[in-house]
């Protein structure tokens, strides 16, 4: 009886094993890495995002360039070719500019490239690639920065202006850069992120809270604009520290990955492909 329960003892033993192994080589799910939690005061779900963010960049895209330059606190067009130039974008390169918007950071591209024909810009909002393309003359694309409907290696370059907060998934879209880039290309990502500091942050949240949606209505011809710059801050406000972006962007694939910071709110998130 004793050698028969320590038989059997045995057999349970090595079948909890085997399922243990089993269990650690099966492909883990990937978990969403969301750039923030959902904002109550402009959608309830997580899932409800993409919907809200199209809506409100179609029905102010008239507006965008109007009132980013009132609150562009240095972000101007020189300091986009500075930052795509330290990237690396240089004459002759092939340019996914992801979340296009109305085209600031694909028009440093297409000085840095030489040429329009270099540089495909891709957005989800309709009404903010109307404006793109009455301003440059480059190919668009609408979609998603989570689902770029290009063949994989078809980019020297991958650049993303102000929108790591508007993403869905970070992990996702990491991959979908990371898969679109050719060996040795690499990625430029232009963010906003609030200070450490309680005075900075304080500051920085009174003008983009405060002083942006004001001097708003007087540019602006939509309502929903002072709205858009509200949300704009509450984003930065919300978003996953630099350290967890860097992370994602390794996990991707990424090499190299680095962030430098302009007067300590302005992030170049920059990596290569191996």
């Amino acid at each position: 009886m004793l050698g028969r329960a320590l038989t059997q003892r045995a057999t349970v033993l090595r079948a909890a094993l085997w399922l243990h192994s089993a269990a650690m080589t099966l492909p883990q799910e990937r978990v969403a890495l969301a750039p923030h939690a959902p904002l109550a005061g402009y959608y309830a779900r997580a899932e409800q995002k993409s919907g809200f963010l199209r809506g409100i960049f179609d029905r102010t895209a008239h507006d965008y360039d109007r009132v980013e330059r009132v609150m562009a606190l240095g972000t101007g067009s020189w300091y986009r070719r500075q930052a795509l130039k330290r990237a690396g974008l240089a004459a002759g390169m092939k340019v996914l500019d992801v979340a296009a918007g109305t085209g600031m950071v694909a028009r440093e591209a297409v000085r840095i490239t030489g040429s329009p024909s270099h540089v495909l810009g891709l957005d989800p909002s309709g009404g903010m690639l109307k404006e793109l393309t009455a301003r440059l003359s480059i190919r668009v694309l609408l979609a998603r920065g989570e689902s770029i409907p290009v063949t994989e290696e078809s980019f020297d370059f991958l650049s993303m202006g102000y929108a790591l907060r508007h993403l869905t998934d970070l992990r996702v879209a990491f991959g979908e850069f990371f898969r679109v880039v050719r060996p040795g290309g690499r990625v430029c990502l232009l963010e906003i992120t609030a200070p450490s500091g309680r005075v900075p942050r304080a500051i920085l949240r009174a003008y983009l809270r405060g002083v942006v949606p004001c001097l708003t209505r007087l540019t602006a011809r939509q309502a929903e604009s002072r709205l858009l710059w509200r949300y704009y801050w509450d984003t930065i406000a919300a978003c996953v520290p630099p350290q967890r972006v860097i992370e994602a962007m390794g996990e991707a694939g990424f090499r190299d990955v680095h962030r430098r910071v302009e007067l300590g709110v302005f992030s170049e998130y920059t990596g290569r492909k191996p």
